[in-house]
């Protein structure tokens, strides 16, 4: 398909729906990740890209950003698409040919165009403690810095799996050379990096900032995660739970290959005051902060939460439209979408949440809505009398109704 047929079909599917496409699936494999089984994703289909690749734990929402998973990766591994009668197209390619019509002039001025994704990540299992690079390191490997933001949504977290607790960073009082020795025992088994950090408890319905350079080791909630549009990082935990060994090569993938091996190079990449604050949680833990008067929730027939709030990266917000309710809800600008609760119309759309997905369908539950429409407002149906439809909106830097932190 050449760019005028793509640019074509964007076209017939921003007509289709008014200004909202509809997105397929993006799913992404880990090899070093065992999948948490609560995507929805059928069990037959865990591993649908080849065993070598690794289980399928995570899938990416209006995403243009290629994801970085080695040698066999897809060319459109980690990338949406917009899907319309017509055929589809990659979100990414619309973005290029035509960001103004998606995105609204002052968008693509200011930010360059659409400058985040967010994803389900979804692991049986901890994360390796590992840090995302800021802009300087990044730039580097010709990557940008990727800070991002967790929320544990309810809908998706019926099963806690087997360590709802994140490391962040390291103790007051750890030293850099105490952290570079555990670097150095890497093939000892545990490097024993973790015995420098403690955890925090997951909370479903709350969630966390996460700046680049900032040490963490992810927990086995199922993750809904706005981040920058990047796919970078460095790890630095050996082993995890007695059973997975991460390769050396993971510590040093996104790391210039002349520094290879240079330990004082990966100290510089970690913002230590960061992760030595003892006082982190205060600053990056987030509770949900309403988007509107709670006393408005019954008359106007919907509520609305901001869920990541305080970046000048990305924000997300949390939507719940009551039962048997028509709403018309407005944005300040463009957002793609994830439902996961309940069904109904979202505009000229059926929207639903899934309960079991295979590998290649189509589903109704993920949508892009441009600037105009976004303005204007979409009409939303809630069609159950009983169930609440529960929306999750990620949104590109520069929302101006985004409270701070």
């Amino acid at each position: 398909m050449n760019d005028s047929q793509k640019k074509s079909l964007v076209q017939q599917a921003l007509e289709e729906g008014n200004g909202i496409v509809r997105l397929m699936p993006a799913w992404v494999p880990r090899s070093f990740c065992v999948p948490g089984r609560r995507l929805r994703l059928h069990p037959d289909d865990l591993y649908a890209l080849g065993a070598h690749r690794g289980g399928i734990d995570e899938r990416w929402f209006s995403s243009t950003t290629h994801a970085d998973n080695g040698p066999g990766t897809p060319e459109d591994e980690g990338l949406s698409y917009i899907f319309s009668e017509g055929g589809k197209a990659l979100l990414l390619d619309a973005m290029n040919m035509m960001a103004e019509a998606l995105l609204g002039r002052e968008a693509v001025e200011k930010y360059g165009g659409w400058v985040m994704y967010s994803k389900f990540f979804d692991n049986m299992y901890p994360l390796p403690h590992h840090i995302h690079q800021n802009d300087e390191f990044a730039a580097k490997v010709g990557k940008l810095g990727k800070p991002e933001a967790y929320f544990y949504p309810a809908q998706y977290n019926a099963a806690l799996n087997t360590f709802p607790y994140t490391f962040f960073g390291f103790e007051p009082g750890t030293t850099i050379e105490q952290v570079v020795d555990c670097l150095k025992r890497w093939n000892q088994g545990d490097n024993g990096i973790l015995e420098l950090s403690k955890a925090a408890r997951l909370k479903i319905g709350t969630g966390w900032y996460v700046p680049p350079g900032m040490l963490h080791a992810p927990g086995t909630l199922c993750t809904y995660e706005p981040q920058r549009a990047s796919d970078v990082y460095s790890m630095w935990q050996s082993l995890v739970a007695d059973y997975n060994y991460v390769q050396p090569s993971d510590l040093w993938k996104d790391v210039p290959k002349e520094h290879h091996g240079d330990y004082d190079y990966l100290m510089a990449m970690i913002d230590w005051e960061l992760n030595v604050d003892p006082n982190f949680k205060q600053k990056h833990y987030l509770e949900p902060k309403p988007a509107h008067a709670p006393e408005a929730i019954q008359e106007q027939g919907y509520e609305e939460k901001w869920i990541v709030y305080g970046s000048e990266y990305f924000s997300a917000k949390e939507l719940t439209v009551l039962p048997g309710r028509i709403v018309t809800v407005k944005d300040a600008g463009a957002y793609g979408l994830i439902c996961v609760q309940g069904y109904g119309r979202f505009g000229k759309f059926n929207i639903s949440a899934p309960t079991m997905i295979r590998f290649g369908q189509m589903t109704e539950d993920e949508f892009f809505v441009t600037h105009d429409a976004a303005t204007t407002g979409v009409e939303i149906t809630n069609l159950s009398s009983t169930e609440p439809l529960v929306i999750l909106k990620h949104f590109n830097p520069g929302n101006p109704e985004m409270p701070m932190m």
